[in-house]
């Protein structure tokens, strides 16, 4: 997968909020052998330096990462937000959310576009979490983001893929935009889903922080997205309401 211009070898990237512990955290991103880790800005701070153990536990992992604007609700909030955390982890690279509505957590997808344009005319590489809407998909690409991350479901609902028909005419009308399912995933089964509509990777977090085993929960994630991976591109069979034998009739012995 290639996303601005950077090779990633894993399909899968991982979150880093809501773990029990520090070491479970740098244990399950191991396990997830995901290349990418989401970030909030709010994790670390840069004059009175708290959340050095944190961000020095990042660096260890040896993996990128990826800021993210949570918690945003406003063009200003989100672009003084992906400003802040350019200087403070070193790279272009920036999750663009923009939330309209606190019990959805969906995206608010009007002032969403105008960050990305804003972000984008400022040199970000802007990673959007948006909805599977193709007009909103058009006037993002058109403000300069290279790059999908259309939801699954709400954030934190473990309920996978909620609009199947959707995602799957967002990844046929856009068949060469990498796209991230992003949010909603609750098992590995979900991710597998994913991949299998041809999505190009897929990012969660609640689902392997708040498991009883996190590391298992992201080794099993991990499996699920390359098992998804490599079945789309086995080109598997389309479903069908008829029965269809799959041992042949013909030249079949007559008992009559």
């Amino acid at each position: 997968m290639q996303v601005y211009g950077t090779h990633i070898n894993s399909r899968l990237l991982l979150g880093t909020a809501q773990y029990p512990s520090p070491a479970i955290l740098g244990k399950a991103v191991k396990a997830s052998r995901a290349d990418i880790i989401t970030v909030s800005l709010r994790r670390e701070a840069g004059g009175d330096q708290h959340g050095q153990a944190f961000w020095n536990l990042v660096r260890e992992m040896g993996v990128r990462v990826l800021p993210n604007t949570a918690g945003c609700h406003s063009v200003k909030e989100a672009v003084t937000t992906a400003q802040m955390a350019r200087e403070v982890f070193d790279t272009n690279w920036i999750k663009l959310e923009v939330i309209g509505d606190n019990d959805t957590l969906c995206p608010n997808v009007f002032q969403l576009v105008e960050t990305a344009r804003v972000l984008s005319e400022d040199g970000f590489d802007v990673f959007p979490y948006t909805t599977e809407d193709l007009i909103v998909a058009e006037h993002l690409l058109e403000a300069g983001c290279k790059v999908l991350m259309p939801w699954g479901a709400p954030i934190g609902t473990g309920l996978g893929l909620n609009n199947v028909y959707g995602l799957r005419t967002m990844r046929a009308h856009f068949p060469d935009v990498p796209m991230i399912i992003d949010a909603g995933m609750g098992l590995p089964s979900h991710a597998a889903h994913a991949m299998e509509l041809g999505f190009d990777a897929v990012l969660l977090n609640t689902a392997v922080a708040r498991a009883g085993d996190p590391v298992a929960m992201a080794r099993a994630f991990a499996q699920a997205v390359e098992a998804g991976s490599m079945a789309h591109g086995a080109d598997p069979m389309e479903a069908r309401d008829m029965a269809s034998p799959s041992t042949p009739v013909l030249g079949k012995a007559s008992l009559g």
